[in-house]
């Protein structure tokens, strides 16, 4: 995975035209849902961080054909619902995609299949996946009464429920309404609140008939998608470190170019532009997916309140939100975000760790962080927990703190931007 410490020098200006990989929630789900439909599908512009990699994988080894045929292109022959019986464990690695939307469509397959994955995904809970889905019909077990992987799944023929979300989480929802379209009868499914829609999207353009009203969906089972080509957006959780490290820089001009900007995703920009940051935006159209070019500078930021139903369009940006907060003026509070206890690692006390220890006035409360600034960031040593975001956001901190940090875990960030390091360098001088 590279090296493991990175040593980061402040920057003294940042400047630069770039593009980022691929947006890896609809690279997942383009890999994932064109696997299980009818026909031959190409994915343009995919990414090829790990977790990607893990779900290709994964697919190769139930028995589909995914063939490689450019760097960030792939051309995807779907088998419908005759999935093979992998013969070895599926490796999961550190994506819990991966292994939660696998658990929707391969609970309606009638074979064996055991998903695993790497030390931190062994201890992420998968029990409000495997509860639904054991609801629906599928033989679901694993560690800790089948909440903790390994999981081993027997699929079976699945009955449609009605099901209220206990939390608003678009991995969970994509779960169920794979499982549901081969249902038999009708999957009602309600959210606390909105998240990605990616999935919805998707299924939709490959002719899946499903309804929305308000946080509800419903969906008849008994149908079969059918295989579509998908141009993949750029990532706008990449995108969102170099957004925030432009504005919070004091010597900062950025363009980020082609990122998706689904309006279930855009809740970073949303509050950047209410901390004060200069953010324009030219619109773009990426095939099913909204897409922009961004320009950002230099901004005079101040605190702000996250909560409530902002936290699922932002879950993945939190991390690199709360150095932003460390340079606006004011109290920034980040509230109702216990699901970053549960990410890749805890990152409400990793973000609150590392901060602290670059001087920022930080405090760690159950479900947030509350952040007072503005804070002259000093270079440190500090942990990145195996956690990619961890790593980019204490990163873009190290380039704004006095002296050099070092990043310890910084290989980290392959999971999802394996060129992260070398856009870093590129786009400051010091």
């Amino acid at each position: 995975m590279g090296t493991d410490v990175i040593t980061i020098a402040p920057a003294a200006s940042i400047r630069g035209t770039i593009s980022v990989p691929g947006d890896k929630s609809i690279t997942h789900r383009a890999l994932l849902l064109n696997s299980v439909a009818r026909g031959k599908s190409q994915i343009s512009g995919a990414g090829l961080g790990d977790d990607c990699l893990s779900t290709i994988s994964c697919l190769r080894q139930l028995g589909v054909q995914i063939e490689q045929v450019a760097k960030h292109e792939f051309i995807v022959h779907g088998v419908a619902d005759q999935l093979r019986e992998s013969t070895v464990p599926l490796n999961c690695g550190n994506s819990g995609t991966t292994m939660r939307l696998l658990l929707g469509i391969l609970s309606s397959i009638p074979q064996f299949n055991i998903l695993y994955g790497d030390s931190s995904l062994t201890n992420r809970p998968m029990g409000r996946v495997a509860n639904p889905l054991r609801q629906m019909g599928s033989s679901i077990d694993g560690r800790q009464n089948g909440n903790l992987p390994p999981l081993a799944i027997k699929g079976r023929s699945l009955n449609g429920i009605a099901y209220h979300m206990p939390v608003a989480s678009a991995q969970l929802k994509s779960a169920l309404l794979l499982a549901a379209v081969r249902a038999n009868g009708t999957t009602i499914i309600n959210q606390p609140a909105q998240s990605r829609d990616h999935t919805e999207l998707m299924l939709s353009s490959q002719g899946i008939n499903m309804t929305k009203s308000g946080n509800t969906i419903k969906m008849d089972g008994g149908q079969e998608p059918e295989a579509i080509d998908v141009l993949v957006p750029g990532d706008i959780s990449s995108a969102a470190f170099w957004m925030i490290l432009a504005a919070i820089h004091p010597d900062a001009e950025l363009s980020v170019k082609n990122v998706g900007s689904n309006p279930t995703r855009t809740g970073v920009i949303m509050i950047l532009e209410q901390m004060g940051a200069h953010i324009s935006q030219d619109n773009l159209q990426i095939g099913s997916e909204p897409a922009a070019d961004f320009f950002i500078k230099s901004s005079s930021l101040r605190g702000t309140t996250i909560s409530g139903a902002e936290i699922p369009l932002l879950i993945d940006e939190l991390p690199a939100i709360a150095v932003a907060a460390t340079q606006a003026e004011g109290t920034t509070i980040i509230r109702d975000a216990t699901e970053l206890r549960v990410k890749e690692s805890d990152r409400i006390s990793a973000m609150y760790q590392g901060l602290q220890k670059m001087g920022a006035a930080i405090e760690e409360t159950e479900d947030g962080l509350i952040v007072h600034g503005p804070s002259c960031l000093r270079g440190s040593k500090v942990q990145c927990h195996g956690d990619h975001r961890v790593a980019m956001a204490l990163a873009i901190a190290a380039s704004l703190a006095e002296g050099e940090t070092e990043l310890y875990g910084a290989s980290a960030v392959s999971i999802s931007y394996p060129g992260f390091w070398r856009i870093l360098h590129e786009i400051q001088s010091v």
